[in-house]
């Protein structure tokens, strides 16, 4: 990732926190290629025929934050982590409609790769995923974080660890952890699916 220096993003997200239409203007330009970078890492793990963009997107995450009118910016790791919500969530939207379109026909699904962990190479529904990054953010909101940058934000540990202001033996470790209980999660939640289906 090709990072911006923190204290001009922070000036303008707080900029634009003020009322400042300007700042949004001159925000937009430079995140926008991380955001397209983070949205390409995220695109590569969906299916080959997924028919969402990497620049659709970003498109639509910019129309979410434009409507984040409420958040009271506070640095550049703020403004990405809230991009990467917002990502998930349109993503998520747009499974759903493809999902409720093919009526039980295939989900999209999502390889648990580095971002999170692999279980013996299958594949996790994208929509158990969100469940348990969900429940994780509940019980460890850094690691949900993390998670949610490493998983979709496409962000590696020295990007995350700029990102939050940590450590990179700290993202290391929580990333560990955090994945030790999603593949656990996971897991379990596959003969649950299994029965449901059977």
């Amino acid at each position: 990732m090709n990072l911006q220096p923190s204290r001009e993003v922070t000036q303008l997200l707080l900029d634009w926190c003020d009322g400042d239409r300007a700042a949004l203007s001159q925000l937009m330009p430079l995140v926008y290629d991380e955001l397209h970078e983070q949205a390409e890492r995220f695109m590569r793990r969906e299916r080959r025929d997924h028919t969402l963009q990497p620049t659709a997107l970003v498109h639509e995450t910019f129309l979410h934050l434009i409507d984040q009118s409420r958040i009271q910016w506070q640095n550049r790791a703020q403004f990405f982590g809230v991009a990467a919500q917002l990502m998930r969530r349109v993503v998520l939207k747009y499974a759903r409609r493809q999902h409720a379109d093919k009526r039980w026909g295939n989900a999209i699904r999502v390889p648990l790769n580095d971002g999170l962990a692999s279980i013996d190479n299958s594949v996790a529904d994208l929509f158990a995923l969100d469940e348990v990054l969900t429940r994780l953010a509940e019980l460890d909101p850094r690691q949900g974080q993390i998670m949610e940058l490493r998983y979709f934000g496409g962000l590696t540990v020295e990007e995350v660890a700029s990102c939050l202001e940590l450590s990179t033996a700290t993202v290391k470790r929580e990333t560990r952890i955090a994945r030790a209980w999603l593949q656990r999660e996971m897991t379990r939640r596959q003969p649950m699916e299994a029965r449901a289906v059977g």
